[in-house]
């Protein structure tokens, strides 16, 4: 139930975020003034590694649902093995992420 309620939250609240890094993506190749806001924003680390962690869940979680739904019946084995994938991946990604910055 966990996956399933957090597979479609995720993907609400990963709709909003790339939303808001296309908008804010608009000021930066603007001629006039770029509002602070839309910079500071934009160039947030907190959301780039938010965006990082929701899309690995979301995927894992998404292979999760389609395994199931192939005909994989061991739920917990999904489960855990997916929520695995996705923090061990999630966790590279967030480490080339802080060291390319």
């Amino acid at each position: 139930m966990f996956a399933w309620l957090f597979h479609r939250i995720s993907g609400l609240f990963l709709i909003l975020l790339f939303g808001i890094k296309i908008f804010t993506g608009f000021f930066l190749y603007t001629k006039d003034k770029k509002p602070d806001w839309a910079i500071l924003l934009h160039r947030q680390p907190a959301v780039d590694i938010l965006i990082f962690v929701l899309l690995t869940f979301h995927v894992s979680y998404g292979l999760k649902a389609i395994l199931y739904d192939l005909g994989i019946r061991k739920e917990k084995l999904l489960f855990w093995s997916s929520t695995l994938l996705g923090g061990v991946t999630s966790l590279l990604l967030i480490a080339l992420y802080l060291r390319a910055t």
